[in-house]
């Protein structure tokens, strides 16, 4: 079930300000920095002084039935349709275009993070997640949020499973 959530402008003008403002509301400590842009994922790792799998990439997926749900995946790692689909209990699932995305969330691709989206959907996160700090989207391109993963997990009551795979090598 999609709630949207209407953001006072007055109060949270940026992608970063609503994070913050989301992350205070749902008792979330975050520690957003400025980075420079990077051209790979091991790159940014490296700029963040973390390992690839402590970048967390915050997806939009759209259900079957035309609603959404995020999914949390280490950096290292991709999603497994098939694990999924079956945690979620649907046939189909796809990665919604990036206009789609951005009009259900407020955030560009690279950006995108549940703190503070305009929409509040179910979160899934994959299990490997758990016991660390992981860096993600912050709102706006050039900064990142770092924050406990296991406080994120239980502050949007997300479904932990195995829901990824390893990340296949470019060719």
């Amino acid at each position: 079930m999609r709630t949207t959530r209407v953001v006072d402008s007055g109060m949270a003008d940026t992608g970063r300000e609503r994070v913050q403002t989301d992350a205070r509301a749902r008792g979330l400590e975050i520690d957003i920095v400025e980075r420079p842009a990077a051209d790979s994922l091991e790159s940014a790792a490296r700029l963040l002084g973390l390992e690839p799998s402590g970048i967390v990439k915050s997806l939009v997926v759209k259900r079957h039935d035309g609603d959404y749900i995020f999914v949390l995946v280490p950096g290292d790692r991709q999603i497994s349709w098939a694990k999924l689909r079956a945690l979620v209990g649907v046939n189909k699932l796809s990665l919604p275009h990036e206009d789609l995305a951005l009009s259900a969330t407020g955030y560009s691709r690279g950006t995108i993070t549940p703190l503070g989206s305009t929409s509040d959907w179910p979160v899934y996160a994959d299990e490997r997640m758990r016991g660390t700090r992981v860096a993600m989207g912050a709102g706006e391109h050039g900064y990142s949020a770092f924050v406990d993963a296991d406080a994120l997990i239980a502050a949007y009551r997300a479904t932990v499973a195995d829901i990824t795979d390893e990340l296949k090598p470019r060719r």
